[in-house]
């Protein structure tokens, strides 16, 4: 198994891309990952202050504490959606080498790019799918069943905004692919 760092990947997409426009762009995105990354990880932090102080409260102090799990769940998926891009920028989702590594290096360069573009079309309904979740939830102000009833439109805000940035993450990567492929052939 591979965790995306083949020795023979280019890891950057603003590397792979040949085309000035397409290079501003990339640099934009990655920017503005590297910047959502950083909020992520505080975000998780906060998720763990928040779970630990539940635990304290519940268990010394008695305390019912029903917004606690709620609160973390809501910044957990928001860190886990927004965080998707970035770590797609670096190719480091889970992929399976087998194949990667008995292939020549020209198979294995397409391999990548229909991987890329399958991956394009799933996340792009994907993000069609949770934009109509988000707006499900805002119009009809809808809220989860606890107590604490906190709007659902918030973690499907964020998983809507995460696989935005991830099609347009893999939208790039594509277009570098299919920009690198005819400066090379």
């Amino acid at each position: 198994m591979s965790h995306g760092f083949e020795s023979d990947s280019i890891a950057k997409v603003s590397e792979e891309a040949s085309s000035g426009l397409l290079v501003g762009v990339v640099r934009l995105i990655e920017r503005c990952n590297e910047g959502v990354m950083g909020l992520s990880t505080i975000a998780i932090l906060a998720a763990s202050c928040i779970l630990t102080l539940s635990v304290v409260s519940r268990y010394f102090l008695k305390v019912s504490t029903d917004w606690q799990d709620e609160a973390s769940v809501f910044l957990l998926v928001g860190a886990t959606f927004m965080c998707c891009a970035y770590v797609q920028s670096n190719r480091g989702h889970i992929g399976i080498d087998a194949l990667a590594s008995i292939l020549p290096a020209s198979v294995n360069r397409v391999r990548k790019g229909v991987v890329d573009i399958a991956s394009l079309a799933f996340c792009t309904f994907f993000t069609w799918k949770s934009w109509t979740l988000f707006h499900e939830a805002l119009v009809g102000g809808h809220t989860t069943s606890s107590s604490f009833a906190p709007p659902l439109w918030i973690p499907y805000g964020l998983m809507a905004v995460g696989m935005t940035n991830l099609t347009l993450q893999l939208l790039m990567q594509v277009l570098a692919y299919f920009g690198k492929r005819e400066v090379v052939s």
